[in-house]
């Protein structure tokens, strides 16, 4: 399998002005396509690997038979490329109210301002570069955390419900170093909640 960059279903400039459409050019562009160059480049001289999807290559990282190299470059390239992409579909410049995910975050989190709260206190605490997850864990409870550099949560078992790029070349351009500003406004793209 060669994985390819997944299509936008908006264009650039689509979620401006919380994020402008150079960041988005850039960042899809040559950021997330980087991965993807990458992950090629490191599954292609493994070809029992060629019919495993990423999701596939993530859940099971700990135990390919590759070289250790090779598993941080699978690893580090293929969280990019499947975090990259599930961050493009929770995106969008028009809702869609999820009611029930709404519902089992006040059931987890008491509200939605307070489960934003600590979302946001878990994106702006990840020390350099990662990502802010809402996940449900294995035994199907809502779970906050940050991953560091692109692994995810489906390395641990667990299913990305929501997921924010800290990287700063998700928002340099636009915030500079304001990283809390670039989340209080990111959460205007979300469309579900």
């Amino acid at each position: 399998m060669t994985f390819e960059l997944p299509k936008l279903s908006y264009d650039y400039t689509a979620l401006e002005p919380y994020i402008d459409a150079k960041t988005m050019e850039i960042h899809y562009t040559k950021h997330h396509q980087a991965y993807v160059d990458k992950l090629n480049a490191a599954v292609e001289k493994y070809p029992d690997l060629s019919g495993m999807t990423v999701e596939d290559l993530l859940k099971n990282i700990k135990t390919l038979a590759v070289d250790e190299k090779d598993r941080t470059a699978i690893q580090n390239t293929g969280g990019g490329h499947y975090n990259h992409s599930f961050f493009w579909e929770i995106m969008s410049p028009e809702k869609v109210l999820d009611s029930s995910l709404a519902d089992s975050i006040t059931e987890t989190f008491l509200s939605v301002d307070e489960f934003k709260k600590k979302f946001t206190e878990a994106a702006v605490g990840r020390f350099g570069s990662g990502w802010a997850w809402l996940a449900k864990n294995a035994q199907g409870q809502l779970e906050i955390y940050s991953t560091a550099n692109q692994d995810s949560p489906i390395m641990q078992g667990h299913t990305p419900i929501i997921g924010l790029d800290v990287w700063e070349h998700a928002y340099y351009l636009k915030y500079q170093n304001r990283r809390p500003e670039y989340i209080e406004n990111w959460w205007k793209t979300i469309k579900f909640i």
